[in-house]
């Protein structure tokens, strides 16, 4: 199993699919750094010798934004667009969808698992799964002062 800057890549994949494994790096990309690097996108990852996998990561230093640096850099942006008050910001703080997705229905990834609206109003009620009115007990009713016979 190979080890370029930090990351495991997968001994049995190809190349350009093991490549994937990096944060920052899809297909196109893949196949980018394969052609640059002069290796063959087929070849097996385990297959590689130690000069390929030099190569490779000299390629990925000086020309890709990965991993840490690039996790960095998103989460700055995140947070300059929250700083900055922009409708965008304003979803991210609220945990919302931010691209224009419906929320009424579906969204769950960003919204996370449902909350239910309306409480029951005892948790009694709640927990036996009866009404309201069975659910409290019943008035014992009152007896009359009986009035003194003269």
């Amino acid at each position: 199993m190979p080890r370029i800057l930090g990351i495991e890549i997968p001994a049995n994949k190809r190349l350009d699919v093991g490549l994937r494994y990096i944060y920052g790096i899809g297909p196109a990309r893949a196949r980018a750094i394969c052609k640059r690097a002069n290796l063959d996108p087929a070849k097996k990852t385990n297959e590689l010798d130690d000069a390929a996998v030099a190569s490779l990561a000299q390629i990925l230093q000086e020309g890709f934004v990965i991993e840490g640096d690039l996790r960095r850099q998103v989460a700055q942006d995140i947070r300059r667009l929250v700083a900055i008050g922009c409708y965008r910001g304003l979803r991210h703080r609220k945990g919302l969808p931010v691209h224009g997705q419906r929320t009424r229905t579906n969204a769950r990834t960003r919204k996370g698992v449902r909350k239910t609206v309306g409480a029951v109003r005892d948790r009694t009620t709640r927990r036996l799964g009866r009404s309201e009115d069975e659910a409290k007990p019943e008035a014992k009713p009152e007896a009359k002062p009986e009035a003194k016979k003269a």
